[in-house]
This record gives structure tokens, C-alpha cells and sequence, in this order.
């Protein structure tokens, strides 16, 4: 077409179209009133933050201050005349510090005797459960024979009964081989104290849980190099159970070093007794009142729990570590 042409298009056949103009006010408040309400709700979400920390913080510390204040109440009566025990007002803090009640302790108090019987008692009854749970977790974990899930099972129903229940058929038990009665001996009030709780089911049921978690393969491979079921035991499932071997081992511990029923209940002697025993005993009691003296029960009482606290502090990671892991499978 040429240039002739195309200025002969008439341009009144042309249309011109306008975009209408957009009004966009009502966008731009939306924009600000989003952002007022997004600041808004951060604010009562940091607010709200806060206050859940603070309140967090506050309960805690109160259950802290309930869970210390019988220590500190102990600590601090260890520290007061037994006239200032006894009084009805008591103080928060002794009046007159008598260092003389841990003096006394070490001095009247046959702490040397109560102490080394619960460490002998303690040491053996550990080891004596550590290789019974060792033993019965393996084989409930890695053994295959018939009706093994029936008899755990029957151990773990053994759980819900109750410990007291069990105290006098182990008495009867230790009377039997004659280890409780008159002519009982040192060696006899040991063996009362330990042998019959050489066995927990609830150690055997966590190292179990334990178990369960190694690797199959391991086991099979070991049975490629020519290992046996003992040494697959002692060279693989021991050290990589060890955190929880640990746990049981301190739980143990402090377990025997607690106790009171059944040591006061199987020993004739007040001399074969643990330490929990002789903190009840007649060695604070006044002889011409026959009131006891709290201030040095309360010394010996403070000497027979540090160890333990420090025990726990020392170990709390492997007792948290070796707990969770057994809890991961079932």
C-alpha cells in the first residue's frame, strides 16, 4: 500500500479508548491497617511471651524453695542447741552455731562402724544386681527360646506388687538358712542384707529396653568372627549399654545406702546395722532425760546425705542419659 493510501484513512474512523482512573485510597488504608494489626498482635504475642516466662520462673522457684527448705532446715539444725530445737518459736538461723554437734558425731557416735557396713552392704548388693540384670536383660533381648515373652511378662507383673508385701516371705527365706536368730554373725547379717535383693526387675526391664536397641547386625557379625554369646555379651552389649549400667549402678547405691526397714528388721546387733539404722538409734539419745538430741541427729544425718548428693551431682548425666535411652524403644 503506499503512502497515498494511507493518508487517505480517514482518522475519524479511529477510537480512542482512556483507562478510567483507579482510586486506590481504600488500598492503602487496608496496607496500614493490616500493619497496625500485625504490630498489635505481636505485641500481645511478646507481651504474653513475657508474662509466660515470669510465671514459669515463679513456679519454678517456689518448687525449689519447697524442694531446699527441708535441707536448709536440717542443715540449720544441725547447727542449734537441742533447747533451741524444742523451743515453739522457732528461728531460721541458730542463735548460737554449735560446730560441736559434727564434732560429737565423730566422737560418740559409732559412725565409723554404721558407715562401713553400708558400704560393704551397698558395694556387693550393686554388684550382685548389676550381674543378675546384666544376665536376665541379655537373655530376654538377644536369646530366642520358648515362651520368653511370657515370663518377662511375668516379671513385669511382679512390679505391681508392692515391696512390703514381699518382707515376710524373705524373711523367711533368711531364717531358713539361718542367717537371722541369736547366734547370728557379722558374715550372716550381711549375707540377710544382700542376697535378697540381688534381683530388681525393674534394672532388668530398663537394661532390656537397652538392649533392644543395638543393631541385630552386630550380633551377626560377631557370629561370622567366630564369637560366642558370652563374649558378644561382654565386648559389645556391655560398653555400648554403659550409660545405662551406669544408672543402674548409682540407683543401686543409693538405694542400699537408704535403707531402714529391712536392715533393722534381719540384724540382732546394733553394731551390724547401716547407717540409716544408727541415726535412729540410741547414740543420741540423752541418758538422764531420755530425750533425744536433734542437733546431733540432725549432724550425723547431714554427714550420711552429702555423699549421696555429691553422687548424684557427679553422675546426673549418665543417671538422664542411661533413663532416656531405654525409653526410646520398646
Amino acid at each position: 500500500m503506499s503512502n497515498e493510501n494511507l493518508n487517505a484513512i480517514e482518522p475519524q474512523n479511529v477510537k480512542v479508548y482512556t483507562v478510567p482512573k483507579m482510586d486506590t485510597s481504600h488500598i492503602v488504608l487496608s496496607l496500614e491497617e493490616s500493619s497496625r494489626s500485625v504490630a498489635a498482635i505481636q505485641r500481645r504475642e511478646k507481651i504474653g511471651g513475657i508474662i509466660t516466662t515470669i510465671l514459669t520462673y515463679v513456679i519454678l522457684l517456689a518448687l525449689a524453695l519447697i524442694v531446699v527448705f527441708p535441707f536448709y532446715w536440717m542443715i540449720i539444725t544441725s547447727l542449734k542447741t537441742n533447747e533451741e530445737v524444742i523451743q515453739s518459736n522457732q528461728t531460721l538461723f541458730p542463735s548460737i552455731v554449735m560446730w560441736s554437734n559434727y564434732v560429737f558425731v565423730f566422737q560418740e557416735f559409732k559412725f565409723g562402724t554404721f558407715l562401713g557396713n553400708t558400704i560393704v552392704v551397698a558395694i556387693f548388693s550393686t554388684l550382685g544386681t548389676l550381674l543378675t540384670t546384666v544376665l536376665a536383660a541379655y537373655a530376654f533381648a538377644r536369646l530366642e527360646f520358648k515362651g520368653r515373652e511370657a515370663v518377662f511378662l511375668i516379671f513385669l507383673m511382679t512390679m505391681m506388687i508392692p515391696g512390703e508385701m514381699m518382707v515376710i516371705s524373705n524373711y523367711i527365706t533368711v531364717a531358713s538358712f539361718g542367717w537371722i536368730g541369736s547366734g547370728q554373725t557379722l558374715l550372716n547379717a550381711y549375707l540377710s542384707m544382700i542376697v535378697p535383693f540381688v534381683v530388681s526387675v525393674f534394672y532388668i526391664y530398663l537394661l532390656r529396653q537397652n538392649f533392644k536397641q543395638i543393631p541385630n547386625e552386630l550380633y551377626l557379625a560377631a557370629k561370622v568372627d567366630g564369637k560366642s554369646d558370652w563374649s558378644f555379651l561382654w565386648k559389645v552389649m556391655v560398653p555400648l549399654a554403659a550409660p545405662t549400667l551406669i544408672s543402674i549402678c548409682i540407683l543401686k547405691f543409693m538405694g542400699t545406702w537408704n535403707s531402714y526397714v529391712w536392715p533393722n528388721l534381719v540384724t540382732n546387733s546394733e553394731s551390724y546395722r547401716l547407717i540409716s539404722n544408727g541415726l535412729r538409734g540410741s547414740s543420741f539419745t540423752d541418758p538422764d532425760t531420755g530425750r533425744t538430741n536433734f542437733g546431733y541427729q540432725m549432724a550425723g544425718t547431714v554427714l550420711v546425705t552429702v555423699p549421696l548428693f555429691l553422687l548424684f551431682v557427679i553422675f546426673r548425666k549418665y543417671i538422664m542419659r542411661g533413663v532416656g535411652r531405654a525409653g526410646i524403644k520398646g
